[in-house]
């Protein structure tokens, strides 16, 4: 978990944050949950965005994969999607996230790709396909996200408490 990576942008996408001065992998990050759960973000654009999350650490009381777990990916990698969509002048906000929990799995990494369904100007609305090491569908998500104005101060990243 504690190990750097890299995030896979296209290059428009970091031509245009660059000139803004943000830290687009801050930005685009799994953040404080995602982190604490071992998500990794591979790659990111607004046509696909994909993702990994160890089982180990995220299950329920049966040993299998929590729901939660699986919807925190989902919401995470879509939201990432819907913000890339919007662009620099626009902010993400979930306003709809719905889970079919398709298989459990005990172990290894699971791997969450979300495509979209849906680009408007005002939402967003993305498929997440969740799967096991096997190819095997875990759990198939849709998030719509609302996109708004960005304001001063939204989009940065929370900072943690010391």
């Amino acid at each position: 978990m504690g190990e750097q990576h890299t995030v896979k942008f296209p290059q428009e996408v970091i031509d245009e944050y660059a000139t803004l001065g943000v830290d687009l992998s801050a930005l685009f990050s799994a953040g404080y949950l995602g982190t604490r759960m071992g998500l990794q973000i591979i790659e990111a654009s607004a046509e696909r965005v994909v993702a990994t999350m160890p089982v180990e650490g995220n299950t329920q009381p049966y040993g299998l994969l929590h729901g939660g777990a699986s919807a925190v990916l989902a919401e995470t990698i879509g939201s990432v999607g819907a913000m890339l969509h919007g662009g620099s002048s626009k902010i993400a906000v979930g306003v709809d996230l719905n889970c079919t929990h398709h298989r459990g799995v005990r172990s290894g990494l699971v791997t969450g790709i979300a495509t979209p369904v849906h680009r408007g100007r005002s939402t967003a609305t993305y498929e997440i396909v969740i799967s096991d090491e096997n190819d095997k569908r875990v759990c198939t998500a849709r998030l719509t996200c609302l996109l708004r104005d960005l304001h001063p101060g939204d989009g940065q990243p929370a900072r943690t408490q010391d």
